[in-house]
């Protein structure tokens, strides 16, 4: 009975991580994230939005691609269209709900009021679980810029964070 009650006790303690391990070695992943604004009398707007897709290379390692579009529109000029799309790796801690990441990316940026060129940099971030497959996550990214890699040792200095907030999906 004594070891009844130990197993007992260990698998409780242990069920909310049970419930909560969610991405797995092979396991893939969709994450979604937008923002928009405009003025008073919706002339001026701008909307951006932020998806990815990653596979998971091991339990706490995931390769993917991410796009970032954004799109604005002021009055009396064109509308203009920017975008990235970057390669990342990012290692996962712990398997519970709260799982934060550190990583790296490497990809590109252009558009109409983008001056087209390379970015890399780290980034940094935090899931937190709502459902067994389902979470929200909040990152941020430095990126450098840079058109050659004589450039990287330059341009390191002077860097862009980006901030996001989204919800994902594994499956």
């Amino acid at each position: 009975m004594h070891k009844l009650l130990k197993v007992t006790l260990i698998a409780t303690a242990l069920a909310p991580s049970l419930v909560f391990a969610q991405a797995v070695s092979g396991d893939r992943e969709v994450t979604l994230g937008g923002q928009g604004q405009s003025d008073k009398d919706l002339d001026n707007n701008a909307f951006a939005m932020t998806a990815s897709y990653g596979q998971y290379l091991s339990n706490q390692g995931q390769l993917g691609i991410r796009q970032s579009l954004s799109i604005s529109d002021r009055d009396g000029d064109d509308t203009d269209l920017d975008g990235a799309t970057v390669g990342f790796y990012d290692y996962h801690f712990g398997r519970n709900e709260l799982r934060p990441f550190i990583g790296a990316n490497l990809g590109y940026n252009y558009g109409d009021r983008t001056e087209e060129t390379f970015s890399a940099g780290p980034e940094a971030g935090l899931k937190y679980y709502v459902l067994d497959k389902t979470f929200v996550q909040g990152m941020v990214q430095y990126q450098f810029l840079f058109d050659s890699g004589s450039d990287v040792d330059d341009n390191y200095d002077d860097g862009i964070l980006y901030y996001s907030v989204g919800m994902g999906f594994n499956f």
